[in-house]
C-alpha cells in the first residue's frame, strides 16, 4: 500500500525547517524541497561522478560511483518514506548528500588522508559532508555553504546513530552541534532513519552486482551465503534457462525487494508499539523507530563478511586502493611541502594554507583530477 499522505511522526514544523541563517521562504517549493535543489546543483554533488564507489575510475565505466550509488539509495529512501508517510524530499535530500564528503578513490582515500591528517585534527567524511554544506560551498551571496535546514543538518549529524557523550567527535562536528542546537544523543527524524538503511541496502546489493560484473567472485561461491543463496535459488526455479547476466540482475533486484519489504514490516510492528504522534517522539525514542529485523540483521552481517573477504580485500581491489592511498599521501606531503602549488582560488580570502585547506582541496578531488594532479607534480615528462 501506498501512503500519500503525511503520517503525524513526519518531520513537520518549525523546529525541522529552520535554518542557521533566516531566509524567507519560496513560493513554490517546501523547506525540503529547497534543500534537495540546492545539493543536486552543488558543485560537490557534480563531482561524485567521477569518485570511486569500490573500483578506481580506469577500472571500468560500468562499475557504481559515489553518484550512481546516491541516486540509488535515494530512490530506494524515497520509496520506503513513501509507504510509511515520512517526508520524501526530505529523505532523497539526505539520500543525495550522505556521501557528498567522501575523498577520491573511495574509503582508500579517506583512510589516507585521515592518516596524513592525524596532527591536525584527523578527517571524516560525515563531517567532511556538513562543511560543504554549511561552509565550503560557495554560491550565495547572502551565506557560505548551502544553508540547508535544521532537519538536514541533524540528519547528516546522525547519519551513524546517535553520538555518544563520551564520544571523540571529528573536526568541526562540536561546533555545529553546538550552532544549531542538535541533540547528539537523540536518535535522528524518522527521514534519516529511512537514508541510512537505504544506503545500507544500496551498497550491499550493488556491491555484490559489481563485484559479480568484475568476477572477484561467482554465483556459485554465493550458494551458501545465506541471503543471496537462497534468493539465487528461487531465481534459477522460476527462470531454469536463464543466463548467467540475468540471473544476477534478477537475483540483485529482489534482494532489494525483499531488503526493503524486511524494513518495511520491522518499522510498521514498531510504529504500532512506539505510537509516535511526532518526530520529536521518534527522535527521543530509546532505539531506532525504523529497522530490520533481527533475522535480516544476521543475514546481512553474513553478506558482509563474504563482500569484505572476496571483494574489499580481493588482490585486484588491494592492488587498486594500495596505489590510491599512495597518491593521496604524495600530494598532501607536496602542498604542504609547497603551498604555492596550490591554486590560489582554493585558498579562502583572508586565510593562509592550513592543512585543513589542503585536506579541503584533496578532498574535492575527482579521482581522475587526483591521478592528473599527482602526474603534473612528480612525472618529470610532465610540463602542464
Amino acid at each position: 500500500m501506498v501512503v500519500n499522505s503525511l503520517a503525524p511522526y513526519a518531520a513537520l514544523g518549525e523546529r525541522w525547517t529552520r535554518r542557521l541563517r533566516d531566509e524567507p521562504p519560496a513560493s513554490h517549493r517546501t523547506a525540503f524541497q529547497r534543500d534537495r535543489d540546492r545539493i543536486i546543483h552543488s558543485t560537490a554533488f557534480r563531482r561524485l561522478k567521477h569518485k570511486t564507489q569500490v573500483f578506481v575510475a580506469p577500472e571500468g565505466d560500468h562499475f557504481r560511483t559515489r553518484l550512481t550509488h546516491s541516486l540509488e539509495v535515494a530512490q530506494i529512501a524515497r520509496a520506503i518514506a513513501r509507504t510509511l508517510g515520512l517526508d520524501e524530499d526530505l529523505t532523497e535530500g539526505l539520500a543525495l548528500a550522505h556521501d557528498l564528503g567522501h575523498t577520491p578513490f573511495g574509503h582508500a582515500g579517506e583512510e589516507a588522508l585521515d592518516r596524513a591528517m592525524g596532527s591536525f585534527g584527523g578527517f571524516d567524511h560525515n563531517a567532511q559532508a556538513l562543511r560543504i554544506l554549511t561552509i565550503l560551498e560557495q554560491r550565495y551571496p547572502q551565506f557560505d555553504g548551502l544553508n540547508v535546514s535544521f532537519a538536514t543538518l541533524d540528519g547528516l549529524v546522525k547519519h551513524n546513530g546517535p553520538i555518544r557523550s563520551d564520544a571523540n567527535l571529528p573536526f568541526g562536528m562540536a561546533r555545529l552541534i553546538e550552532e544549531t542546537g542538535i541533540n547528539p544523543l537523540h536518535h535522528a527524524t524518522g527521514e534519516a532513519q529511512v537514508a541510512a538503511l537505504a544506503d545500507d541496502i544500496a551498497y550491499c546489493t550493488h556491491d555484490l552486482d559489481d563485484g559479480l560484473r568484475a568476477g572477484l567472485f561467482g554465483l556459485e561461491a554465493l550458494k551458501d551465503v545465506a541471503l543471496v543463496g537462497q534468493t539465487l535459488g528461487t531465481v534459477r526455479a522460476d527462470y531454469p534457462d536463464l543466463d548467467s547476466k540475468r540471473q544476477v540482475h534478477e537475483t540483485v533486484r529482489r534482494l532489494v525487494g525483499l531488503l526493503v519489504e524486511d524494513v518495511l514490516f520491522e518499522t510498521r510492528g514498531r510504529l504500532r508499539v512506539r505510537k509516535p504522534e511526532s518526530a520529536e517522539d521518534i527522535a527521543a525514542a530509546s532505539e531506532p523507530v525504523v529497522a530490520f529485523t533481527a533475522g535480516m540483521r544476521t543475514q546481512l552481517k553474513e553478506l558482509k563478511a563474504f563482500l569484505f573477504d572476496s571483494m574489499y580485500r580481493h588482490h585486484r581491489v588491494t592492488r587498486m586502493t594500495g596505489k590510491a592511498k599512495a597518491v593521496m599521501t604524495a600530494l598532501f606531503e607536496a602542498y604542504m611541502a609547497e603551498p604555492g602549488l596550490l591554486p590560489p582560488e582554493s585558498i579562502p580570502k583572508g586565510e593562509g594554507v592550513t592543512a585543513r585547506v589542503i585536506a579541503d582541496f584533496i578532498a574535492g578531488m575527482t579521482d581522475r583530477f587526483a591521478l592528473a594532479e599527482h602526474k603534473r607534480l612528480f612525472d618529470p615528462m610532465s610540463l602542464a
